[in-house]
């Protein structure tokens, strides 16, 4: 196989050929341009079209990501330049021949701060096994995708990073069927951020029909870190000016360095702390024209005013030891104020009865009469997973149920091996499956060992990627013909039944997960009936 060249609606690229799990060879064309470079008038902006190019552009490199700390050096790597796409597909047009394949849009997690979609986090290697065409794209993160004023005159509404999305999923409807693929059938996927920013372009007016259906690997848009507020007053504090003019602030912002700018956003406090609200993510914008979001998403819930797509669902058993990761490295610190364990949309004053009363009651139900100490580790993960991602998810789930017209699956994930990424990047040895453990499974990375044929790493990798190509080529993760790797029927949730899989090193399957902690979050929701998630 030569390099491959493929011409698309802005020119002409010249990819390379990987080898897949099973050695077979397939193409890749990197760093893909989607939109034009959001710099100077163009930052904070929504992103506009890609410009044409003229020779054949270079495609064998990832592009570069967008400016934020190296997940583990925590150097600042990336640029301002940063909205580019990979696509991976193992057929490319030949004359006389027109089957297009099922297509898979990766959005990476990081907080809305950090990622990109790199292929040395999210390699092609385990899915290109598949018929699919695979694309993972950039986006803007932290202040230069979030960045939300009030004014509408400034053209800042908020939300950029999420419209990055919308413009890439047109990229794909326009030029996708240059790699073979379907875009009558693209299926978003994500994990973290990315699985709430598909939820947030299930929500969204501006992403109509430009996706079929969704995959949500522990994120969802009423995640508590998932909602963010505006913070020009306090960058106005961090930049020294003794205003909080919107405008003013925006100017300065605008002279400013790209490296100067992530530096200073930096000061603006980023907890992960339930009972406060974030800097850096998606907003609900004040003016409809060019919205990505106008409205609460209970609303839209709610109302059953969302793009109805067949939607894939689920968690991971402990997503909690997460909190522990984002302490390092300092040592782990239990919870001792259970004031800041009090979820931030039920708008309780701290120091309250009411809030003290909750806090109290959040104590005895996760800890009973023990204190809090790194002894009693896994009672502070299972806080975190509910408070965190679970409550949500699971009201997610419910919500769907009730106002969606196509099925809705719903897994617990709890297989432990090798290949759990974050355990084993951030060595982990409590038991448990963290936060974005599922992504070892499905992509290759720099940490992923030498696999041997029929270890549980082997059948788990096939058993992930089955599931989820199925889904992306039928709307449902079942085989259409058996499948001794896939030996359960997975049931869609049901009215009455919260049907669900639990994926460990055997496919079992069962009803209502984890719903005594559920339960106990219901009676503490019931507080303030009228907050909106």
């Amino acid at each position: 196989m030569g390099q491959p060249v493929v011409k698309i609606s802005t020119g002409k690229l010249c990819g390379k050929v990987g080898k897949n799990f099973n050695n077979k060879a397939f193409f890749c064309f990197h760093g893909i341009p989607y939109a034009k470079p959001p710099i100077g008038p163009l930052r904070f902006k929504a992103p506009q079209p890609a410009e044409p190019w003229s020779g054949i552009r270079d495609a064998t490199q990832d592009g570069t990501p967008c400016i934020s700390r190296h997940p583990v050096l925590k150097s600042l790597i990336g640029s301002e330049d940063c909205l580019t796409l990979n696509v991976y597909t193992r057929d490319l047009p030949k004359e006389g021949s027109n089957f297009l394949k099922p297509v898979m849009v990766w959005i990476h997690g990081g907080g809305f701060t950090s990622g990109s979609g790199s292929s040395e986090i999210y390699g092609p290697e385990f899915l290109m096994t598949e018929d699919i065409v695979l694309v993972s794209i950039n986006y803007r993160i932290g202040i230069i995708g979030f960045l939300s004023l009030e004014d509408p005159d400034l053209e800042v509404p908020g939300n950029a990073g999420l419209k990055d999305m919308v413009l890439a999923l047109k990229w794909v409807q326009e030029n996708i069927i240059h790699f073979c693929g379907d875009p009558n059938n693209v299926t978003i996927f994500g994990e973290s951020a990315g699985a709430a920013a598909a939820h947030y372009l299930i929500l969204s007016p501006m992403a109509r029909g430009l996706f079929h259906k969704a995959i949500l690997q522990s994120g969802c848009a009423l995640n508590l870190w998932a909602r963010s507020r505006r913070y020009t007053t306090e960058l106005g504090q961090v930049l020294g000016l003794q205003t909080t003019d919107e405008r003013k602030v925006l100017e300065v912002l605008q002279k400013m360095s790209v490296e100067e700018m992530y530096l200073a956003a930096e000061k603006v406090h980023d907890p992960f702390i339930a009972s406060l609200v974030r800097p850096h993510g998606p907003v609900i914008e004040k003016k409809p024209e060019g919205a990505f979001l106008c409205e609460d998403p209970v609303d839209l819930l709610e109302s059953g005013r969302y793009n109805h797509v067949p939607i894939m669902i689920g968690y991971t058993t402990r997503e909690g030891i997460l909190s522990e990761v984002l302490q390092r490295p300092k040592p782990f610190k239990p919870i001792t104020d259970f004031e800041l364990a009090v979820p931030s949309f039920l708008k309780l004053q701290r120091g309250s009865d009411i809030s003290k009363l909750v806090a109290k009651n959040i104590k005895e139900f996760y800890y009973g009469n023990e204190e809090p100490t790194d002894k009693n580790k896994d009672k502070f993960y299972l806080l975190e997973t509910d408070n965190f991602f679970l409550r949500e998810i699971w009201r997610t789930v419910k919500y769907h149920n009730k106002t969606s017209s196509v099925p809705i699956y719903f897994y617990r994930m709890s297989i432990e091996t090798d290949l759990n990424l974050f355990k084993n990047m951030f060595s982990i040895t409590e038991p448990g499956v963290s936060h974005a453990d599922d992504l070892g499974y499905l992509f290759t990375n720099l940490l992923t060992p030498d696999i041997e044929e029929g270890s549980d790493e082997d059948i788990a990798v096939k058993r992930f990627v089955k599931l989820w190509t199925n889904f992306a080529k039928n709307g449902d993760p079942n085989p259409s013909e058996e499948n001794p790797l896939i030996n359960v029927t997975w049931k869609p949730v049901t009215r009455n039944e919260m049907n669900f899989l639990d994926i460990g090193t055997k496919l079992t399957t069962g009803v209502d997960p984890d719903s005594d902690r559920m339960a106990f979050w219901q009676r503490i929701l019931k507080i303030n009936p009228n907050n909106k998630l």
